[in-house]
């Protein structure tokens, strides 16, 4: 592993500036569609997360310079991209919108077309996995499919859940090679939290050491891509551990790094470039 991460920070180095973002989303508004309501209630999530977000008809966006717009997902996973659009509008002036759609079909994508900037997807490799956890009657190639279709109309930054099969490595390196095959323009990491109430609440999540496996084998498929770790990943000792050797995997950004991160970054060398906003935004700002 040691070698490794070696070998990944020498790629960063070769195809980036010595400068990493530490993203803390301030000043981005997390707006939720559906209010706290998901009919898909996936083993993972089952809701828990809308539960922070502000619904889209009470959102004041006074402060904020970026929304973040989703919602729960029906039956299909779907999220209902549609609705409330005259509030999409309201939030929409001056600001970078990053979405979180599901999959959506063309029609859907062609009416959020002039208020999306980006879009976060969750992109899945293994079919288990999705019906395991979501619950959907779906593949892997219905998540290629929807993933041409967004990047036909934005800016489309895929995101992989470490563990997302209750803490259990599952189609995360497929999902790497699909998307060698596919194309990106940038990658975001997030880690299965165990989360009270949900189907997985009793799982744990991936040992930080198989997330920055992930990362490195991500960085050296990747060399030129932005890759960044993302906002949900465990708290406390897990990201004091992960953080670190995330930095020194070559990634480009983390949200909310913990202090050790921090001082690894100053270690390397690196500049830090502190941002207040959803680090999908940060795609449309730099990169």
């Amino acid at each position: 592993m040691d070698d490794r991460i070696q070998e990944a920070w020498r790629v960063r180095q070769a195809n980036f500036p010595p400068t990493i973002g530490f993203d803390y989303p301030l000043r981005t508004l997390a707006v939720s569609l559906t209010g706290t309501d998901c009919e898909l209630d996936c083993a993972h999530c089952g809701g828990h997360y809308l539960k922070s977000m502000v619904p889209v008809w009470r959102a004041n966006p006074q402060g904020a310079v970026s929304c973040l717009v989703s919602g729960g997902c029906d039956t299909k996973g779907r999220v209902p991209v549609t609705s409330h659009l005259d509030e999409v509008s309201r939030l929409r002036a001056g600001r970078i919108m990053n979405w979180h759609v599901g999959l959506i079909g063309q029609a859907e994508a062609e009416v959020i077309a002039p208020y999306v900037d980006v879009i976060s997807f969750d992109f899945v490799g293994d079919d288990e996995t999705i019906r395991e956890t979501y619950g959907l009657e779906v593949g892997v190639e219905d998540y290629i499919t929807a993933y041409q279709l967004l990047r036909s109309f934005a800016t489309v930054v895929p995101h992989i859940t470490v563990g997302l099969k209750g803490g259990c490595i599952a189609g995360e390196y497929k999902a790497l090679h699909i998307l060698e095959d596919q194309g990106l323009e940038a990658l975001t990491f997030i880690v299965f939290i165990p989360t009270p109430g949900t189907q997985y609440a009793d799982r744990e999540p991936p040992r930080p050491e198989e997330v920055v496996d992930l990362l490195v084998e991500a960085r050296l498929r990747f060399p030129g891509v932005p890759i960044q770790l993302g906002c949900m990943r465990p708290r406390g000792k897990y990201r004091d551990l992960l953080d670190p050797l995330a930095v020194r995997a070559g990634v480009n950004a983390i949200v909310s790094p913990s202090r050790r991160a921090v001082a690894v970054a100053e270690e390397l060398g690196l500049t830090v470039e502190r941002r207040e906003e959803c680090c999908a935004v940060r795609l449309k700002r730099d990169y």
